[in-house]
């Protein structure tokens, strides 16, 4: 394991990984520490491990920010937000977001920034190159002004003090008034494209907003071809789209977003595994049939059975067979969500 060796994807291919070691000399303009994959504490700890007693090269910026407020807070109490202000970067107010360019502002062209997103695709941070990697690696990039490994650094990063525990308050949320149905029937958006990623179903310039009832207004706003989604779909609507739904980086809001529409089910070929936990956690129907979208049609009536997987087109007489909610789906469903509280 000892000859294991830090990992950067290259720009635009966040599939595209090779040794941080053989990048070669690549000055960086910005870095970022965020992100939901990769804002939690154990990053921030990690970063400022490395960021103390030093300074961020001269003409760089790191920008940080903590996934959640909890986590914020236990940065400022255990003294890293300190230790990142020494060091020269921004820390910016908690949340998701730090990949889609949301908090931190975007890239100028032909910059370079190196990044702890999960996703780096063109232009989705803005018109610059975007590397992806660790934080420990993000941090030692932006204090020696290029891409470098954390042990590539001047000298040794000073150790940061970790408290062994932190205890806190979790808040649930209250569970539905009345059983959520195992069956549903309703008309059909078929949406025969593949790979709609959260940008299309939620685009990050609605990030803000926070509250359910608001966000259904923005589905599909950035989804050519169905930027007038919002207006024409009806409560118990079902949404049949292609592979990959939901890919790219994770936000509530693409979830929540149909909840608030009232639509009863998606129903994909496959999804992005980020978005379809989401989903199962805040008891959002979604089933997964391959080849779903070439046997039904758009504006048909389909019959959902989440117990059994069964789906009837009810306007063609067919049917179809889905893979049936899990025993732990079905559960967290009928609770209302995984944090909701029951007695």
């Amino acid at each position: 394991i000892e000859n294991i060796r830090p990992k950067i994807a290259l720009p635009g291919h966040p599939e595209d990984v090779v040794d941080v070691d053989d990048v070669g000399e690549v000055r960086v303009d910005s870095g970022i520490i965020a992100s939901c994959t990769n804002g939690r504490l154990e990053d921030m700890r990690i970063a400022a491990s490395i960021l103390k007693n030093r300074k961020i090269a001269p003409g760089r910026v790191l920008k940080i920010v903590p996934s959640t407020n909890r986590i914020w807070e236990t940065c400022l109490k255990e003294g890293l937000i300190d230790i990142f202000k020494k060091a020269g970067a921004l820390i910016g107010a908690a949340g998701c977001a730090g990949c889609a360019a949301g908090q931190i502002g975007q890239t100028g062209k032909d910059e370079v920034e190196i990044s702890t997103g999960n996703r780096n695709f063109t232009g989705k941070q803005g018109p610059g190159n975007v590397y992806l990697a660790s934080p420990a690696t993000v941090a030692a990039s932006v204090v020696s002004g290029k891409i470098t490994a954390s042990d590539h650094i001047d000298s040794t990063p000073s150790p940061v003090a970790i408290p062994r525990k932190h205890t806190y308050n979790v808040h649930p949320s209250k569970p539905p008034k009345e059983q959520n149905p195992v069956k549903v029937k309703g008309r059909t958006w078929v949406i025969d494209k593949d790979n709609i990623d959260t940008d299309m179903i939620f685009h990050n310039r609605y990030l803000h907003i926070t509250d359910i009832e608001e966000m259904g207004q923005y589905t599909f706003d950035n989804l050519e071809g169905y930027k007038d989604f919002a207006k024409k779909v009806k409560p118990g609507d079902v949404v049949v789209v292609g592979k990959n739904f939901g890919c790219g980086s994770s936000r509530q809001q693409a979830v929540d977003c149909f909840k608030s529409l009232g639509v009863s089910v998606i129903i994909a070929e496959s999804f992005g595994a980020i978005y379809e936990r989401n989903a199962i956690n805040n008891a959002m129907p979604i089933l997964v049939c391959e080849g779903i979208t070439k046997k039904i049609d758009d504006k048909d009536t389909l019959s959902v059975n989440f117990e059994t997987g069964e789906i009837i087109d009810e306007t063609k007489n067919v049917t179809l067979k889905a893979k049936p909610f899990s025993p732990s789906q079905m559960e967290i469903y009928k609770r209302g969500g995984l944090l909701v509280k029951t007695d």
